[in-house]
């Protein structure tokens, strides 16, 4: 027995090297989970786009690129911490969504517990592999929901008979020399798998490219059922996940075993034992026994696993900007009110903070300015919070209060060749969109117009506007339009609905100088010949 002791120091040995091997991993994780969230606390957090979304449904959307919602530098790069696609898909539905007025205090409630609890966030960042799952949640969803009938009871026993037949058949000919019997159940195992070529296809179908890295996934889950929580929206979560006394986690785990049996048929190994073994058709049973028994709870496991990282991304901002509020929801006509209200994209020490009240009796302002005052800027601002407010976060301002508002802005419009439609045609086509969606049921809108219709003259141009001002403020809507052709500042509208506001510039030494607040009333003047002469054009 003395040879066999180095055997199991090395065993130990090996062992326990593997574990700290896992630590060391862990230690890096970590320290790079609070690398980033000191990068974002100083504002130098990386803007990059790494991660891809589904176009068509930011394409839809009436602001998320003219809102910075997405893409490089945006809201949802700041935001996302989640680590699989359904939390990414989460965190983008409800940037893009206005949920009910219970949603987003049950969000707020969440947001406010998962905030002070680090060690939770920093295990859901950390645990698990350093992969993101690989598909999206409606092919894991429908993968789930999808039935196809398979073999009866007694072929599941003839398959598992006839591979006991093929190993005792398998020895007699390795003892006896005699292939005979191994042949013929080869052929019975052949005619069998032939007979199930359709519902083994149908059932093996894109299973192996849907459930990639399940070990993270349920990782995860595991961390989620065993984190005590007092939000009532948090234990529906986590009650959510179990199905027929089975822990998620626990499930997820055996379908990622079977998974992981599955890829293993790319070994020629494999492949060369899979007609004695029958082993396609066995792991064909399993999957679908698995989703027979746990298909109907996917999509609820997946939407917990989203929400939760959702909510745990908006939980991270909350923890990183202690001094922004959760902003306050009145019911009643449109309504947007904020004090010292800034950016969160723009770094604090060169944001300038402006309050805005928009609302009854002047439900539109009209901000008029030179170029580069700040007036796009103010509207994303205002954009860009509501957006926050909406989706259950923190807002950047001492105080915000609103009604639930749906979002049409017109910032971005940008001519097509593809679809041969010149700027003005395609801001138009966004007008109109902007004011269907006001005339439909629902909160009001938030309407942000930029520099209104520049593709045409200057009387066109307030006619077209004083006209889409008056359809959606007839339909109930709120929101900010920016110029500076002053002549619209004289449009005409009764009850003071119409507000002026304006931003201001100055030259001083040669230089253009912006204070970017906020200021009563129609602009004085105007800075575009200036800034022409300014970096040497002779006008």
């Amino acid at each position: 027995w003395l040879p066999g002791i180095p055997i199991l120091l090395f065993i130990a040995v090996a062992v326990y090297h593997s574990r700290v091997l896992r630590w060391q991993t862990d230690e890096r994780r970590a320290v790079e989970f609070y690398s980033k969230g000191l990068a974002r606390i100083v504002d130098d957090w990386p803007r990059t786009t790494e991660r891809s979304l589904p176009e068509q449904a930011i394409t839809s959307s009436l602001y998320a690129r003219d809102l910075d919602i997405v893409g490089k530098g945006s809201l949802f790069e700041l935001l996302c911490m989640a680590r699989t696609r359904m939390g990414e898909q989460c965190l983008l539905d409800w940037l893009l969504h206005v949920p009910s007025l219970e949603t987003i205090y049950q969000r707020q409630n969440a947001v406010a517990e998962l905030r002070g609890q680090l060690d939770f966030r920093e295990e859901m960042a950390v645990t698990g592999e350093a992969v993101s799952i690989g598909a999206w949640p409606e092919s894991l969803k429908q993968w789930g929901a999808s039935t196809h009938p398979f073999a009866s009871i007694w072929l599941r026993w003839l398959a598992a008979g006839l591979t006991l037949l093929a190993i005792g058949a398998t020895a007699f000919w390795l003892t006896h020399g005699f292939i005979g019997p191994l042949f013929a159940v080869l052929v019975m195992q052949w005619c069998l798998v032939r007979y199930l070529k359709r519902p083994i296809a149908l059932t093996l179908d894109g299973t192996d490219k849907a459930f990639q890295n399940l070990k993270l996934v349920s990782a995860l889950l595991h961390k989620i059922e065993q984190q005590p929580f007092e939000a009532p929206h948090l234990q529906r979560t986590q009650k959510q996940l179990s199905s027929e006394h089975i822990p998620a986690s626990e499930a997820i785990a055996q379908l990622g075993k079977i998974v992981d049996y599955l890829e293993a048929l790319a070994n020629p190994f494999v492949k060369l034992f899979n007609l004695p073994l029958m082993y396609t058709v066995q792991l064909a049973f399993a999957i679908h026994a698995w989703r027979e028994r746990h298909g109907h709870a996917l999509a609820s496991w997946l939407d917990s696993l989203g929400e939760m990282e959702a909510l745990l991304s908006l939980a991270t901002y909350s923890y990183e900007h202690p001094e922004d509020p959760f902003p306050t929801f009145v019911d009643g006509p449109g309504r947007f009110h904020a004090e010292h209200l800034g950016h969160p994209l723009i770094p604090a020490a060169k944001c300038v903070r402006n309050s805005v009240d928009i609302g009854e009796p002047a439900r539109v302002l009209l901000v008029s300015g030179s170029n580069m005052s700040g007036k796009s800027t103010l509207m994303r601002t205002v954009g860009i919070n509501t957006v926050l407010a909406l989706c259950g976060a923190p807002v950047r301002a001492k105080r915000m209060q609103l009604t639930p508002l749906r979002i049409g802005a017109s910032l971005l419009v940008n001519d097509s060749l593809q679809r041969g439609a010149s700027r003005f045609y395609a801001e138009i086509e966004k007008l109109q969109a902007i004011c269907s969606l006001a005339q439909q049921p629902g909160p009001p809108v938030l309407f942000l117009l930029d520099e209104l219709l520049q593709g045409t003259n200057s009387k066109d141009r307030r006619i077209g506007a004083e006209g889409v001002t008056r359809e959606l403020v007839e339909a109930g809507a709120i929101g900010i339009l920016t110029t500076h052709d002053l002549s619209l500042t004289h449009m005409d509208h009764e009850d003071g609905v119409l507000r002026n506001m304006h931003f201001q510039d100055a030259i001083v030494d040669g230089k253009m100088q912006f204070d970017f607040l906020l200021q009563e009333g129609v602009v004085t003047k105007s800075n575009g010949v200036e800034l022409m002469r300014l970096i040497g054009l002779k006008v």
